[in-house]
């Protein structure tokens, strides 16, 4: 059995529907069954995956956006 975890990453950068879209792309392409939500108001991108939480800020950091740690 595989355990589903929950990251809420802080997000620089993100202004509008092609950046949720991006960020939420390169999340599934690592995990197509990963739950993706974005908050653009607040920056912050809530993941539920099977995925380390490393590997997650990497996809974000990969698509140009800045992760707050």
């Amino acid at each position: 059995m595989t355990t589903v975890n929950e990251h809420k990453i802080q997000v620089k950068g993100m202004t509008c529907q092609h950046c949720v879209k991006a960020v939420t792309k390169a999340i599934q392409a690592l995990d197509a069954d990963a739950v993706v939500s974005v908050d653009l108001p607040h920056g912050t991108v809530t993941v539920q995956t099977n995925l380390p939480r490393d590997t997650t800020t990497q996809a974000v950091t990969n698509e140009g956006y800045e992760v707050v740690v």
